[in-house]
């Protein structure tokens, strides 16, 4: 039965994810590699911000215990968002063993990793307009350090999962499970990010996936770059194994990779609407089979 469904995606984007910095520098968040090289990334946090709220799924009601939590009588026949991403909830009535009544996510996201390493550029600011405005106010400086760079992240979606929840004895139709993966996969095709007055657009601009008899996200450490070339040799050998090959599909946007003709005459390539188009027909086709 294939209910494992992943897509590993390329998107460009210009330093979409900062930490806290120091003075008045604001600091992109970076990872160190084996390269000693810092490579920016995007938390898997934010992203999942990001595609919440523009699938406007952000109405899922919270408490105050403490700490900011889910009301522990939001379902997830009411919310997609806890019914994709899952929930904790601490509740007088606990479960057989005695824990918070707990939902895995269904739906995982890796963080978004930089493909290309930070040069060190840095961008110079001030408030110079609003200064000359005020009629000699201070003219604040501050920096922040800047890239633009392709970045891939990878989805996995326990397809099986999807509307079921033992703990209320849920299980939604079909037809809504089979309405809110295909609603996801349209945020994640159009996926953009609003920061520093900036709005990014993170719609890939490559994707491999599908939906396979293992629940294993195949393609998230397969994707490099070298000088705007997409390396190929470990996506070919995942390829070599019909169980990936059979069920594999490739989105590919043209003009982006210095390598193009390579990557369409190596992999199946459509566009990226095809892709997700395709992959949300696999997914309805997937639930017409497995009917409540």
């Amino acid at each position: 039965m294939r209910n494992g469904l992943t897509i590993t995606m390329v998107f460009e984007a210009t330093s979409a994810n900062y930490g806290e910095g120091f003075s008045n520098v604001t600091q992109m968040k970076m990872m160190t590699r084996g390269d000693y090289k810092e490579y920016p990334y995007i938390s898997r946090q934010a992203l999942r911000y990001n595609m919440i709220e523009q699938l406007k799924w952000n109405n899922t009601p919270i408490e105050d215990k403490g700490v900011a939590q889910f009301a522990p009588n939001a379902s997830i026949k009411d919310y997609p968002e806890i019914d994709l991403f899952g929930y904790m909830k601490t509740a007088k009535k606990k479960d057989e063993n005695g824990n918070t009544f707990k939902r895995n996510a269904v739906v995982r996201l890796s963080h978004a990793i930089g493909l290309e390493a930070y040069k060190g550029d840095m961008d110079y600011l001030t408030n110079m307009g609003l200064s000359n405005r005020g009629k000699g106010l201070d003219n604040s400086i501050a920096m922040s350090e800047i890239q633009k760079s392709f970045y891939t992240y990878t989805i996995s979606i326990d397809l099986d999962l999807v509307g079921i929840d033992a703990n209320d004895n849920t299980n939604l139709s079909a037809e809504e499970r089979a309405k809110r993966v295909c609603d996801f996969l349209s945020a994640v095709e159009f996926l953009y990010r609003d920061i520093k007055g900036r709005r990014e657009n993170l719609a890939p601009v490559f994707a491999i996936g599908g939906i396979y008899d293992r629940k294993n996200p195949f393609f998230m450490n397969s994707i490099s770059l070298e000088e705007k070339n997409l390396k190929l040799d470990a996506i070919l050998d995942l390829l070599k194994m019909d169980e990936i090959k059979n069920y594999t599909r490739v989105g590919l946007a043209h003009g982006i990779f210095a390598n193009e003709n390579e990557i369409e005459s190596t992999l199946p390539c459509i566009s990226i609407h095809e892709f997700f188009q395709n992959l949300k027909k696999d997914v309805e086709e997937y639930y017409e089979g497995n009917q409540n």
